[in-house]
């Protein structure tokens, strides 16, 4: 167990703008592993607050708590070349549907005829039919 005289669980919460819970829960998870003060009190220091950043980077990046643990617990993420590359197939995928979306609603905005008589609108609300047997 490391020992340090550095900053309590709440001075760390406040400075990320999260609360005490959510720093408790990844600590349960594995994710950080604060020193403690003569009486059992966390004390997080440098190598924390830089740990709490990166947690932060990596939900930002979309990563699940589950996948920063597996990431965070090798020497360096990149030694989990496999989680990398399946996250960044996932973030093409989910940046696809988001880039249609936005066409969608541009288009929305552009057109000049109802919704029900937007031909465009009519195309892609088709499209999302499943045929019958699919699913």
């Amino acid at each position: 167990m490391k020992s340090s005289d550095g900053m309590a669980i709440g001075e760390l919460a406040e400075r990320f703008g999260l609360a005490t819970h959510v720093l408790r829960h990844w600590e349960s998870m594995g994710l950080l592993d604060p020193g403690r003060r003569a009486g059992g009190q966390r004390a997080y220091g440098q190598a924390d607050l830089e740990r709490v950043a990166l947690i932060l980077m990596g939900k930002e990046a979309g990563f699940t708590l589950r996948e920063l643990s597996v990431l965070l617990s090798a020497p360096s993420p990149m030694e989990h070349r496999d989680v990398l590359r399946h996250h960044v197939e996932e973030l093409e995928r989910r940046i696809s549907r988001a880039r249609a979306a936005k066409e969608l609603i541009e288009h929305a905005l552009d057109c000049p005829y109802s919704f029900a008589e937007c031909e465009h609108a009519r195309e892609q609300i088709t499209a999302r039919i499943p045929s019958a047997g699919e699913r």
